[in-house]
This record gives structure tokens, C-alpha cells and sequence, in this order.
């Protein structure tokens, strides 16, 4: 009872501070750092060496919360490794994952028994002793960062083999690393306890392992139980809550084999939660992508507490002695990372410049490092927290420089489809078609009644002559390359409207979208099975087969709704306004005095779509939709340019 009342201010001082954490961390971003970075910092500051807002024994009875974040990153670890996008291309995932886990264990263990003496914690071990916490060391560097891989991915479009290889072992190696960190810690503690390695330790290693499998077997079906329920609110904390109970379960079976059993039996709950994770993630049979999505969506509070904790619970004084042996160690990595790659990729007959400089991509560590050197300051409480204070500040080093590097090597190997700048509006709405039909000609009429300026741009008209339309400019063109659409100025255009085929759509798009960073480009899909690829470049997709029946659909239940959008009822129309006045900046919607006829649907920011009332405030760069008369939105199109 005196504990938990001792928790309830230890827990609201938290809250305070893990608030702030949020948006340190957002600050960090802005600056081009980790996210993670900015939770670590706050909880240094906050912690008991900088303002002492968190006690060491306040940061002791946070442990909970790390476990239950350890098992949602356990559980994300398993969620990542899709079997499916990682099959086509084992052979060479495998020789390189190999390559990188033999050196960098290997490498990164010789470098704690030699840096050993230099080490405060460590001077005062037997070999024994020392054998244990560098054989934990080099499993924790092997470690990687899927998600820091995942986002540079998306951030830049990269794709390719090179891309493909990288992001394949860099998900694989998640779950090797929590395998290798389950075998290591039962051989660590073994060394530690003085237990000799016999035939009877490797059949207790073995079936420490396969409990381990198949509790995480069980814990898989608990999960698609859950999955299955119509209670979408409980699903998440219950995942939390087992996530915990796993950590529970193995703190309680170790405790009674000390006391009952000639031996201690270990059981690895990161093992257990990503062997569930991963299940759940491949069986197609269940709700695999709502796990995913769960996941992914409650990341973010998850990560906030984990790293603030962690930062708090960092020994500054170890740190302070010990940072020349992380640098060290921080270069034993790069190197082991370096000599790993090349091996496996050469063994696996890469392209030798993809050997060279494979590397590059590996650096970052995230999560699972952080959360495996967190375990070893649970389960070895003698030395594990100045153990993980120096491990910690090596995957900082590796978070804020790897992602770096391995957008330098996306770009190098020239795999980068980047989005390119948005260009400024300069006064006058252009809208650029490609195709020479009647839904061009039709589509061009109806824009340049709503003062848009239109061009039709076709290859038919440079080989059969340009058509007799009096009312549509149509331009010819030689081709659809990167040349032929700078001399169309469609680096200028609001809109790009393809009505080519699937193909050379796509085409269009993507140079539009990697070069010019267009807005808005709308597109006439022939294929279904081409959707994701222009979804992927953010396209507006008009799908014939559909089109027509969704219009019908949205007449009969909201027809009146459906009359405006579509420009039906007379006098009124609905459009999206630039919001380029410098001096309505920061003003809120209800401060315009709109006129009475006009109303404010949507205000899109950042491609973020914000629901919009009253006192939501404009920001230079908005784009607003509104519905009203056609007088009303020309007097409202003038107050939101630029005032010059």
C-alpha cells in the first residue's frame, strides 16, 4: 500500500515531464535530429544529475513502464519482418546479414575485453566476468533501426536492389539480434554464476529456447483473439497489458528455479513478444494488418515514455569517464559494419560499388539496441546501469549520424526519387493536360470557364496536326521526358491531368513529382493493379469503373451536397483558395467576417487535411476549401493574395 501511494506523485511528476518530452523531441526534429534524441535529452535534464526532477529512486520504481514499452517494441520488431518482401531476395539478405552478425559480434566482443580495464565497472571482474558483459555488448551492437530505415525509405522514395537488400537485412536483424541477445544472456549468466558449460547446459539452453518459441506461439493466438473483438478502445492497452504480463512471467519463473531448482531457467520475453509479432504480422488468415496498424498508431506515446525513462536513468558520472570508450567502441562498429557487408555482399555476388559503400546504410541503431541495453540493467542490476549508459551513448552516436549516411548512399547509388520543390504561385491558376480526346477538350473548357488557364499537351498533334479548336490551346510535343515538360513550363502548373495510358501517366507523374513537387496531379487509371503506384506518389486517381457508380451513390444520399461539388447549383460553386496574405497570418477563421453565403469546408496544411471551425487560424501557405457564390469566393480569392 505504501508503495503504490509512493507512485501516484512519481507517476503525475512523470506525466509533466513526458509532456515536455513531446515537445522537446518536436523541437529536436525541426533542427534535423532524432525524434528520440530530444525524449533522451529531457529525461537527462530531468533526471537526478542535471534538475533533479526524477530521483535515482524515482527512476527505479519507472522500471514497469520500460518493461511494458519493451514489450511494444519486442512486439513492433516482429511486426516488421513481412516474409513476403524479404523471400525474393534471401539469398543475398542472408549472406550479408551473416557477414555483418559473425564480425560485428566478434569485433565488438574482442573491444570490451580490451577496453575492459579502462572501464570503472568492469576493472574489478574476473575474465569470467568480463567474458559475460562483452559477449552481451556484441550482440547489442549488432542491432539495427527498421523503423529510422523504413522512414529515410519513405522520405525519399528510394527504390531499387540496393534498397531493397538494405531494408531486407535490416529488418531480418532485428529478430536475429533478440535470438543471439536470448542466447548470450543465458550464457552470461551462466558465466556469471560460475555454472560450467556442459552437455546438460546445452539441453537447458535449448529448452529455454523452445519455451520461449512457443510461449510466443501462445501469446500470437492470445493476440488474434483480442484482434477478433468488436472492442477497438481495449485492444491496445491489453496489448501493453500482456506485453508486461510476459516480463512478469519471466521475472517470477527465474526467481522460483533460484529458489527450487538446481538450476536458474530463463526465459527471454523480447523473444516471446517479436516471435508473436511476427506471427500475427504473416498469417494472412487474421487481422494481421490491423495489429500492424495499432502498432504503428500508438508508437509515439510508447517511445515518449521509453526513452524519457531511459534518459533518466543514465549515470552522467559513468558517462563522463567513459565517452573516449564510446567513441572507440562507436568506431569498432562502423569498422565491423564495413568488413561484414562487403564480405556477405561479395559472397553473394553484389555489384562490387554496392560493397563498397553498403555500410553507409547500417549505422543507425534505434529501439531494439536501446531496449536490449535497458534489459542487461534489469537483469544485472550490480553493474547493468552503467553497462547501459555506455552502450546508450553508442547508439546515440549511431542514431544521430547514421540516418545521415544512409540518406548520402540512397542518393549515391541513385535509387533517391525525392518529391521536388512546390513551386510558388505566381498569380495565375495553370493547369496542364496531356491527351487528345474529347474528356481533355471538355475538361479544358470547364477549367477555363473558372478562370484557370489551360494547355493540352500531345504527341498525336505533333504527327497528325493540331486539331481545329478554336477555344482549347493544344501544344505538340516529341515525347513525355524531363525536357519536353520544362519547355511546357510545367514546373509553373498548379495541376497536371494525364489521360494517357497507365504507363505513360506514370510517367508524367513521376517526373512532375520528383522535379516540380506539383500539387496536385490527377490521373485516369486504366489498371486497378497500378493504384498503389500513383497512391504512392500522392495522385488523385479517377477510376472509370467507379467513378460513375460513387457519383450516382453520393446523388442519392447527398444530393444537394453532390449538386455543389460538382458545380450543378447555379450561382454557387466550391473551390480551393491559396492563402498568400502575409497580414491574415495567424488571423482565425471567424476574425475574416466572411460573407453570410460562404463557408469554410476544409483548411489542408503541411498535406495534412485539418477539420476547421471558427477558431481555427490561417497560416500563409493554407490551401482553403469553401463553397459559396461565385462573387463571394472572386472576394475572397483577392483578400488572400499576397498584399503588395
Amino acid at each position: 500500500m505504501n508503495e503504490t501511494l509512493l507512485l501516484v506523485p512519481i507517476l503525475f511528476s512523470f506525466l509533466v515531464i513526458a509532456l515536455a518530452s513531446k515537445e522537446i523531441g518536436n523541437f529536436f526534429r525541426r533542427l534535423g535530429l532524432p525524434l528520440i534524441s530530444g525524449f533522451l535529452f529531457t529525461g537527462i535534464i530531468a533526471g537526478p544529475y542535471v534538475l533533479k526532477l526524477l530521483s535515482v529512486d524515482a527512476a527505479e520504481h519507472l522500471i514497469f513502464l520500460e518493461e511494458v514499452a519493451l514489450a511494444f517494441i519486442a512486439f513492433a520488431a516482429g511486426s516488421e519482418l513481412n516474409w513476403e518482401e524479404v523471400r525474393h531476395r534471401l539469398r543475398s539478405i542472408g549472406l550479408i546479414t551473416g557477414g555483418l552478425v559473425i564480425i560485428t559480434l566478434t569485433l565488438g566482443t574482442l573491444a570490451l575485453l580490451l577496453l575492459a580495464d579502462f572501464l570503472p565497472f568492469m576493472q574489478e571482474m574476473n575474465f569470467a566476468s568480463r567474458l559475460a558483459v562483452a559477449i552481451l555488448a556484441g550482440a547489442i551492437l549488432i542491432a539495427r533501426s527498421p523503423s529510422g530505415a523504413i522512414a529515410v525509405i519513405n522520405e525519399l522514395r528510394a527504390k531499387g536492389r540496393f534498397t531493397q537488400t538494405v531494408l531486407g537485412v535490416t529488418v531480418i536483424m532485428d529478430a536475429v539480434v533478440i535470438t543471439i541477445f536470448a542466447v548470450n544472456s543465458s550464457i552470461a549468466d551462466a558465466l556469471l554464476t560460475n555454472v560450467s558449460f556442459s552437455p546438460t547446459f546445452l539441453l537447458l539452453l535449448l529448452a529455454e529456447l523452445t519455451a520461449s518459441v512457443l510461449l510466443g506461439l501462445g501469446l500470437a493466438w492470445i493476440i488474434r483473439l483480442i484482434l477478433n473483438w468488436e472492442l477497438p478502445v481495449v485492444k491496445f492497452p491489453l496489448f501493453l497489458l500482456i506485453g508486461f504480463g510476459v516480463f512478469l512471467l519471466a521475472e517470477e519463473t527465474r526467481h522460483y528455479s533460484h529458489d527450487y531448482l538446481p538450476f536458474e531457467f530463463l526465459l527471454e520475453p523480447l523473444l516471446i513478444c517479436m516471435i508473436a509479432g511476427f506471427v500475427v504480422t504473416n498469417n494472412k488468415k487474421h487481422s494481421s494488418h490491423e495489429f500492424s496498424d495499432i502498432l504503428h498508431l500508438n508508437a509515439l506515446p510508447v517511445y515518449i515514455v521509453f526513452f524519457t525513462v531511459t534518459g533518466a536513468s543514465l549515470q552522467l558520472d559513468v558517462l563522463a569517464s567513459t565517452w573516449p570508450i564510446a567513441l572507440a567502441i562507436f568506431g569498432v562498429r562502423v569498422v565491423s559494419i564495413f568488413i561484414g557487408s562487403f564480405i556477405g555482399g561479395a559472397a553473394a555476388g553484389e555489384p562490387m560499388f554496392h560493397n563498397r559503400v553498403r555500410w553507409l546504410a547500417f549505422i543507425t541503431q534505434a529501439g531494439v539496441g536501446l531496449g536490449l541495453a535497458q534489459t542487461v540493467a534489469v537483469t544485472f542490476p550490480e553493474w547493468g546501469q552503467a553497462f547501459a549508459t555506455l552502450i546508450i551513448s553508442v547508439i546515440v552516436l549511431n542514431e544521430v549520424i547514421g540516418p545521415m549516411l544512409f540518406k548520402y548512399v540512397i542518393h549515391l547509388v541513385g535509387e533517391a526519387h525525392p518529391r521536388g520543390t512546390t513551386p510558388d504561385f505566381d498569380g495565375s491558376r495553370d493547369a496542364l493536360i496531356f491527351g487528345l480526346e474529347d474528356q481533355a477538350f471538355a475538361l479544358a473548357r470547364q477549367l477555363a470557364s473558372h478562370g484557370w488557364n489551360v494547355r493540352v499537351a500531345s504527341r498525336s498533334a505533333a504527327k497528325h496536326g493540331i486539331p481545329d479548336m478554336a477555344d482549347v490551346q493544344i501544344i505538340p510535343i516529341p515525347d513525355l521526358s524531363l525536357e519536353t515538360l520544362r519547355t511546357l513550363d510545367a514546373d509553373k502548373a498548379e495541376a497536371i491531368i494525364t489521360l494517357l495510358s497507365d504507363e505513360e501517366n506514370y510517367r508524367v507523374c513521376e517526373l512532375a513529382y520528383e522535379h516540380f513537387g506539383t500539387d496536385r496531379l490527377v490521373t485516369r487509371l486504366h489498371d486497378r493493379d497500378n493504384f498503389e503506384r500513383f497512391h504512392e506518389l500522392g495522385a488523385l486517381i479517377v477510376d472509370p469503373d467507379t467513378a460513375i457508380i460513387g457519383l450516382l451513390e453520393h446523388f442519392v444520399r447527398s444530393p444537394v451536397a453532390t449538386s455543389l461539388v460538382m458545380g450543378m447549383a447555379e450561382g454557387q460553386d466550391v473551390v480551393d483558395l491559396e492563402m498568400e496574405n502575409s497580414d491574415l497570418h495567424g488571423r482565425a477563421i471567424r476574425d475574416l467576417f466572411l460573407p453570410i453565403d460562404m463557408l469554410v469546408l476544409a483548411v489542408s496544411r503541411g498535406g495534412h487535411t485539418i477539420r476547421s471551425h471558427g477558431y481555427t487560424r490561417l497560416h500563409k501557405g493554407d490551401r482553403v476549401t469553401v463553397v459559396g457564390s461565385e462573387e463571394s469566393l472572386e472576394q475572397l480569392s483577392l483578400r488572400f493574395e499576397e498584399q503588395r
